[in-house]
């Protein structure tokens, strides 16, 4: 049967599971190679991930890898890309704001917050790797992203400075409270490192009555309301900054 001109078949491409035709085979590329990475990451964690363990996924040698990827550093740094390139596709996220700043800024962490609770696990490469730009602060970590905050704050008002000192106060609210909400989920966040199940690696014996008798508040998920409480709060602080900065 003669094969259709548009079907580019890669010597390297791997067979697509589930095909009828088994001669059919799937091109690989690096948008398929790097997808492949976060699905690997997703359900396996970063500490796993290697050249080998991700084309055997794909069902070719490692080596077909390099074609698409120079190297492991270059695939991770590919993976935020694409984790990043998520949140700007997300219609949820506004270029500029519509109604009001708060709404601006209030899109735009709860689009973060999705992109790292459905990528727990590769979330923590957002604040690890290099970044466009040394100044960028994660996880708002493309220059795309932070001009559109800069333009809609400075849209509505702010002064230029009171626009950057949100914008610190932003990213460090958003970094520090999704990091420990994905700690929560599996991810490797270093020293905040946790089970599945929320408990210590390294279990102690229980010593401390007063935190025994309450363990098991200690251990409800209120993350959601806690993210929005917080966010409140730092929007209220948001605007304590531009009101001083106007005068």
């Amino acid at each position: 049967m003669p094969q259709d001109e548009d079907q580019v078949v890669d010597g390297d491409a791997a067979v697509v599971a589930g095909d009828d035709a088994p001669s059919v085979r799937q091109p690989l590329d690096r948008r398929r190679i790097v997808a492949a990475a976060v699905g690997y990451i997703d359900e396996w964690g970063l500490a796993g991930l290697s050249m080998r363990r991700l084309g055997s996924s794909l069902g070719v040698e490692a080596m077909s890898l390099y074609r698409y990827v120079p190297g492991r550093e270059n695939l991770l740094d590919a993976v935020v890309e694409s984790i990043l390139g998520e949140m700007l596709a997300d219609e949820e996220i506004l270029d500029e704001p519509r109604d009001g700043w708060q709404d601006f800024l209030q899109r735009i962490a709860h689009g973060v917050r999705r992109v790292a609770l459905a990528h727990p696990k590769a979330f923590p490469l957002v604040a690890s790797r290099p970044t466009e730009a040394p100044w960028l602060r994660p996880p708002l970590r493309s220059l795309q992203t932070v001009e559109s905050f800069l333009n809609g704050l400075l849209s509505e008002g702010f002064a230029e400075s009171a626009a950057v000192s949100a914008y610190r106060a932003f990213t460090s609210f958003l970094l520090g409270h999704l990091l420990l909400e994905v700690s929560a989920l599996g991810a490797d966040v270093g020293p905040l490192d946790i089970t599945d199940d929320g408990e210590e690696r390294n279990h102690k014996p229980m010593t401390f009555p007063t935190v025994e008798r309450l363990s098991d508040a200690l251990a409800e998920d209120h993350s959601a309301v806690e993210f929005e409480e917080a966010l409140e709060e730092l929007l209220e602080r948001i605007a304590l900054i531009r009101s001083e900065s106007a005068h």
